[in-house]
């Protein structure tokens, strides 16, 4: 699932007349930035399961040195490789179902009127021979018997890129038709509506249960693969069906777990059905079991024989995910309490995700990250992969004006559809840092 409009990879003998272009321009273009001696460390998400997708592209090792090449190209030297297809898995996992077999209503196969009606929403020009060509070429997955993860660490360090484990930590679907086994097996650990209805796959963090299985897909991943860091995605939140997952004034609706309202009355004697969905109160004890997480994958994190950086996707104020619901920021939006993040030294570096209503910007949402961990951790600037060279200017220009030392690039396939591809790999490798 994208937030994107559905596009179409350019062909190759395109590639090759912007490459043969690209002598001429990048010189001026350069100049316009600075000048070589200004440079920022550029990086990338990178989900195989996508780009896969795409025409010509090899299943195998070869699509991986295809993907990872074309990172080494843009200059992008920490590449952050999907490990969770929502609730499957694109490693080899003792924990998750490998991603392959779906269920036989999904996003992309959609049985129901209302399913195929929800598809529409998000995809609005999206032919039916479109959506059905995209379900036919998913058959190629295969990962039961493919570990991406494994290819990508090999080759990524032969080229001098830095692998790390992307993990979409609080979902465990995506869409819908990819829900976890475990999700599957306990229904009774999932976030429950303030009505009392429970989510269709969405884990709570408010059970012990569930913040040990995620640990371990963590620490699996620590063990299993000599990747140079994990980046926790925290705005990734389940089955669209679900949506929106905020109140009217974009509040988390969430959280009405039994061990969280017994936590509250306990402590203030009160009910919280009795109370405005926002009371600070409330919305403060919601967030705690995600904070019991953080501290537990810092953890896992220093209990390796070697640094492990830990990084986190968050939101911001003017945030939005699905049908622009609005996410009223991390800790009332999304229950995360970024700030005691910071000051617990819980994580070494955060990027707010680049989706904006309500008149938000890239410079908004960076300042205000950067006001809510109060300085204490390393904030990245987030971009969407350019589309021309001026795009690139424009967010390098900011990156720097904000005092970012990296730029996260979203997202490293939109690469092969750039119709000024050979350009931008040439500008933005040329002004990244290693």
């Amino acid at each position: 699932m994208r937030n994107q409009p559905f596009s179409c990879p350019i062909n190759r003998r395109n590639f090759l007349k912007s490459a043969l272009a690209a002598s001429c321009v990048i010189p001026n273009m350069a100049r316009g930035l600075g000048g070589e001696n200004e440079k920022l460390i550029l990086s990338a998400p990178l989900t195989h399961s996508d780009w896969i997708l795409k025409a010509g592209m090899a299943w195998g090792d070869a699509g991986v040195r295809h993907m990872l090449d074309a990172c080494k190209a843009c200059g992008w030297s920490r590449v952050y490789w999907r490990a969770l297809a929502g609730g499957h898995a694109l490693y080899k996992s003792n924990l998750v179902l490998p991603e392959g077999k779906r269920d036989e209503d999904s996003f992309w196969s959609p049985k129901s009127d209302a399913g195929r009606k929800l598809q529409e929403s998000f995809y609005p020009n999206m032919t039916p021979a479109q959506r059905t060509a995209i379900s036919d070429k998913m058959q190629v997955y295969d990962y039961a018997h493919f570990d991406s993860l494994a290819a990508a660490v090999q080759y990524g360090h032969k080229i001098g890129l830095q692998i790390h484990a992307w993990v979409s930590i609080n979902e465990d679907d995506h869409g819908w038709g990819v829900r976890s086994e475990f999700s599957k097996k306990h229904p009774q650990f999932r976030w429950r509506h303030r009505d009392g209805r429970d989510y269709l796959s969405q884990l709570s963090f408010a059970y012990p249960e569930v913040r040990q299985y995620k640990a371990a897909i963590l620490d699996e991943l620590l063990r299993q693969y000599a990747i140079d860091g994990l980046f926790l995605d925290w705005i990734r939140t389940g089955d669209i069906r679900d949506d929106p997952q905020t109140d009217a004034g974009g509040v988390a609706e969430s959280g009405y777990e039994k061990p969280l309202i017994e936590q509250f009355q306990k402590k203030f004697g009160l009910d919280p059905h009795d109370l405005p969905n926002g009371d600070e109160r409330w919305v403060r004890l919601r967030a705690e079991p995600q904070t019991e997480f953080m501290r537990l994958a810092r953890q896992v994190a220093r209990s390796q024989n070697r640094p492990v950086p830990l990084a986190v996707l968050l939101g911001h104020p003017w945030h939005y995910r699905g049908l622009i619901n609005r996410i009223d920021g991390n800790l009332r939006g999304l229950l995360l309490d970024a700030t005691a993040w910071a000051r617990e030294g819980l994580m070494d570096a955060a990027v707010p995700a680049g989706y904006y209503r309500d008149g938000g910007t890239p410079e908004m949402a960076y300042q205000a990250l950067k006001k809510e961990t109060e300085g204490k951790v390393d904030v990245w600037s987030y971009a969407w992969v350019p589309q021309t060279p001026g795009d690139f200017q424009r967010d390098f220009t900011l990156a720097q004006r904000l005092g970012a030392k990296q730029i996260l690039f979203w997202e490293a396939d939109y690469i092969d559809d750039r119709a000024k591809a050979a350009e931008l790999k040439v500008l933005m490798s040329r002004h990244a840092s290693g």
